[in-house]
C-alpha cells in the first residue's frame, strides 16, 4: 500500500504469522514490541527461536529507544546461548523525518550501546548488521534484500552466475528480483547504486500494472508462451532490460544504449543464465 495508508493501520497487539510463498517459502512473525517472549511461563522460547534464520530488531528513531534496546541486548544474549546461528538484524526505522547528520549519530549510538552491552556479557564476537530504514524511500526493501540473500545458501554461485552475464553482455548492473515483494535476492558484485536500483524496482512496479490489465487473459490464451520481456529507453542514454525467470523471478538490467544494439547475444545470454539459474536454484518448481 501507498506509504501515506499506513497511518491507519492498527498497531500489532498479538504475534502475526505471515507466510510468504515466492522463490522460497518461509513466513515472517511479526512481535509486538510489548510482549516479554523471554518469559518461559508465557512463551515457548525453543518453539519461537528453533527454526529462525534472522531476527529482525525495529527501533523507531524518532522515539525514546533506550528501553527496547535493552530488551535487544537481553533478546541477543538469549539467542546466542542456544541459536547462535541466527542473524541479527537492527532496522533502525522512521529515519524520514531526520536529517543525514542525527541519523548517522542515532545509528552510532544504538551499534557501541549494544557493542558495549554484548562485551560486558562476555560476547564480543557477535555479528549485528544495522540498517537505516523508512517506508517513504526504497530503503526499507534494500535492508529486507541484504537480509534475505543472508538466508540464501546458493548467493555466491548467484552472484558469480551475474557477474558472468553482466561481463559477456555488456550490462553495467543486474538485479535478480522477488516480484512479489520487490526484494532482491542477489545482483552482481559491483557496488548497488542506490538510485539504479530505485529505477529498477519502480520499473517492476510499471511491469505489474501492465501485466494485470494484459497479463491474465494472454496467460489464458497461451499457456505455452515464452516468458515476458521488456525494453525501456532512458533519457539519459541507458536502457533497463527484464526478464521474466518465472512466476516469482525477474532479472533486471541496466546497460547503456550500445550494448542493446546486440539484443540477440543479450537475449541468448540471457536464457543462458536462466538455464543455469534453474539448474542450481530449482526455481522451476
Amino acid at each position: 500500500m501507498p506509504p501515506t495508508e499506513t497511518l491507519f493501520l492498527e498497531s500489532t497487539t498479538r504475534i502475526q504469522k505471515d507466510p510468504i510463498h515466492s522463490f522460497m517459502d518461509f513466513q515472517v512473525w511479526d512481535f509486538p514490541g510489548q510482549l516479554n517472549f523471554l518469559d518461559p511461563t508465557t512463551f515457548d522460547f525453543d518453539h519461537i527461536f528453533g527454526e529462525l534464520g534472522a531476527l529482525i530488531w525495529v527501533i523507531d528513531a524518532q522515539d525514546e529507544y533506550l528501553e527496547p534496546l535493552s530488551n535487544l541486548h537481553s533478546t541477543i544474549i538469549a539467542i546466542q546461548r542456544s541459536y547462535p546461528g541466527i542473524n541479527i538484524e537492527v532496522f533502525v526505522h522512521k529515519v524520514d523525518g531526520l536529517s543525514d547528520e542525527y541519523k548517522l549519530d542515532t545509528q552510532r549510538d544504538i551499534m557501541q550501546r549494544t557493542q558495549d552491552e554484548l562485551s560486558d556479557n562476555g560476547l564480543d564476537n557477535v555479528q549485528v548488521s544495522y540498517h537505516l530504514t523508512s517506508i517513504y524511500d526504497h530503503s526499507i526493501f534494500e535492508a529486507f534484500s541484504k537480509v534475505i540473500q543472508k538466508l540464501i545458501p546458493q548467493l555466491g554461485t548467484l552472484e558469480n552466475l551475474l557477474n558472468v552475464l553482466c561481463s559477456n553482455s555488456g550490462i553495467e548492473k543486474a538485479f535478480l528480483f522477488d516480484i512479489l515483494s520487490k526484494i532482491y535476492i542477489a545482483t552482481d558484485s559491483s557496488p548497488v547504486d542506490m538510485q539504479s536500483y530505485e529505477i529498477c524496482s519502480d520499473y517492476i512496479d510499471v511491469i505489474v500494472d501492465v501485466t494485470e490489465i494484459y497479463g491474465e487473459a494472454q496467460q489464458e490464451e497461451e499457456e505455452a508462451a515464452l516468458e515476458a520481456s521488456s525494453i525501456i529507453r532512458l533519457q539519459n542514454g541507458m536502457v533497463l532490460y527484464l526478464r521474466e525467470i518465472n512466476k516469482y523471478l525477474a532479472l533486471i538490467c541496466l546497460m547503456r544504449k550500445d550494448s542493446i544494439e546486440k539484443q540477440g547475444l543479450v537475449d541468448f545470454n540471457v536464457q543462458v543464465f536462466q538455464n543455469a539459474l534453474q539448474r542450481v536454484f530449482e526455481v522451476g518448481r
